[in-house]
């Protein structure tokens, strides 16, 4: 009987582990992204979830020199054409991989810097986020690695 009592406590262990892990297993939350060429943080991102897919946008910007935290979007077209950088959404659409729970794909990133927007996947490792934003196939593009806020 205490055997099974055992038994019974290391299942009920295992389940919340794993429940709590896949809980941590998510994009969702704050990101600090960092510039590829000075390693500086550049921003704050925020990934939110709306209908079975992935959003986000920046909360926070650490403002180039010259520049301040209220940069708007010059080189973007459309309806974001001058507006603020700070609240657009940036990144839309993506959606998990059912081969790999720890990637999502099928998005868009739009960089505000140059206007241009690319296709995306992001991959969860632990803390870190690999963003690749690319055109056409996946190779052709870059990989940033956002760290995230706690």
């Amino acid at each position: 009987m205490k055997n099974m009592i055992r038994f019974g406590l290391f299942l009920f262990s295992l389940c919340m582990f794993t429940f709590a892990y896949a809980a941590s297993a998510s994009p969702v939350g704050l990101w600090q992204t960092i510039d590829d060429v000075t390693g500086k943080p550049k921003s704050i991102f925020h990934i939110y979830e709306s209908g079975n897919a992935l959003y986000g946008k920046p909360v926070k910007i650490f403002p180039r020199p010259g520049y301040d935290q209220n940069e708007v979007c010059t080189a973007c077209s459309g309806a974001q054409h001058n507006k603020p950088i700070v609240g657009m959404t940036l990144m839309q659409g993506l959606k998990q991989n059912p081969s790999d729970p720890m990637e999502w794909t099928g998005g868009t990133i739009t960089d505000p810097l140059n206007g241009k927007t690319y296709r995306c996947t992001i991959h969860l490792d632990g803390n870190r986020l690999n963003v690749r934003g690319y055109v056409g196939f996946s190779m052709f593009g870059r990989t940033q690695t956002w760290i995230r806020v706690k």
